[in-house]
């Protein structure tokens, strides 16, 4: 089996999909590659992963069933080139008739707080806000690039993972600093929201308490919780950056300013801090071992417990806060590759906030793996409490479906 034969549809799923419409949802970061294509309702019909993109790294492609495969080479193609091709050829092979590719894009800044279509103009002013989030707005909008060239004819729709906390109360995107930075900008603005936004959806389909109080928590490389009320953002722990909030994989999360200050005055540069708190904190700084959880969970070295008590800790102290803003809560959700997957991490927080009424099933919980949307509370407890496995990319498709139609693009 080689990366070509795992990229080509099954033949019963080509032939399902030709001639229908579809969309082609990606999410371009610095090193993969994630996509995904979806007809205008259910989730997608096909998947997959490129890794290893990035200079020096081993180029992989991730499809349900075959594992990691190596991408063959191609004379004059880069990696991230290379993995396009190999797409497109596919979709073309297989006679999928794409409407348009819808983008994850991360940062939206105060102007972009719905989909949009990408031209040249709105790329140009979503680049302005590369340095809020340097390890993501960049890839995504050179994916938005690549696709551009690979796809002419198509509409390319960025989706925001900080619109759906656009609409939180007014105090809870300010900053304790001067008033003129907000003229700037410099606000808190609160990401994975696409993530929000299905785990949402999947509870009010589920459970008429998702209707109340409801504390979701993002929980993965990327860590963050979300206070909603009445199916709305009203807190989160990220703000003006993707660094603030719960202690990540490599990020650090929240930080004393102090710290910062301290560092500079020893001489550090900026871009030595950024690269500390980036991609030297969090998990793989703790730890010195890595930013994976299965990794440290496996692992008998003091520092990886540390590590995974801080992380604990951390979300516990954070949850904390967010619950006084909704002033109690009726519902807990838990996505995202830890979230999902961590049984032992759920527990160890749920038994924390059994002050709360939370009554975990034991036995739930632990057959909660992520593969489906699952309740892992008792009967009877007074918190629900849920696992839902996200789909960003659903997300952003059935958003680039709606805005087409309104354009009449579809």
């Amino acid at each position: 089996m080689n990366a070509a034969d795992a990229l080509a549809l099954p033949p019963g799923l080509s032939r399902v999909l030709r001639g229908h419409a579809a969309v082609l949802s990606v999410n371009a970061g610095s090193s993969s590659l994630k996509f995904g294509v979806y007809a205008e309702h259910g989730p997608a019909v096909w998947s997959g992963e490129f890794q290893g993109l990035e200079p020096g790294g081993q180029p992989l492609l991730c499809v349900a069933g075959h594992g990691a495969l190596p991408l063959p080479a191609r004379d004059g193609l880069g990696r991230f080139e290379l993995a396009l091709a190999l797409l497109v050829e596919t979709l073309g092979q297989a006679g999928i008739r794409l409407k348009g590719v819808a983008h994850r894009i991360v940062h939206g800044g105060q102007r972009f707080v719905e989909p949009c279509l990408l031209d040249e103009a709105t790329l140009a002013a979503l680049a302005e806000l590369n340095p809020l989030a340097p390890l993501h707005q960049p890839h995504n909008l050179a994916g938005v690039r690549a696709l551009q060239k690979a796809l002419p004819d198509l509409p390319q729709v960025g989706c925001f993972d900080t619109a759906f906390h656009a609409g939180m109360p007014a105090v809870e995107h300010r900053l304790p600093v001067d008033r003129s930075l907000w003229d700037q900008g410099v606000q808190r603005y609160g990401f994975h929201g696409l993530s929000y936004q299905f785990v949402m959806r999947e509870l009010q389909r589920r459970t008429p308490r998702a209707g109340g109080r409801v504390l979701m928590a993002h929980l993965g490389n990327g860590a963050s919780l979300c206070a909603a009320r009445d199916g709305h953002s009203v807190a989160t722990t990220m703000g003006f950056s993707a660094l603030d909030g719960l202690m990540m994989g490599t990020r650090s999360g929240s930080v004393d300013p102090g710290v910062l200050l301290h560092l500079w005055r020893q001489g550090q540069t900026v871009d030595q801090v950024e690269t500390l708190l980036y991609k030297r904190s969090g998990l793989k700084g703790v730890s010195g071992l890595s930013a994976d959880m299965r990794t440290l969970r496996a692992s008998d070295a003091p520092a990886a417990q540390e590590a995974i008590e801080l992380f604990t800790y951390r979300l516990l102290r954070e949850a904390g806060a967010l619950l006084a803003v909704l002033g109690g809560v009726d519902v807990i959700a838990f996505t995202g590759g830890i979230g999902e997957h961590d049984a032992q991490l759920r527990e160890d927080l749920l038994t924390r906030l059994t002050w709360l009424g939370t009554r975990p099933d034991a036995a739930a919980n632990h057959d909660a793996k992520g593969g489906r949307v699952a309740p892992i509370h008792a009967a009877g407890s007074p918190v629900e409490v849920w696992v839902v496995p996200t789909d960003e990319g659903r997300v952003a498709a059935r958003a680039t479906f709606a805005l087409l139609r309104q354009q009449g693009l579809a």
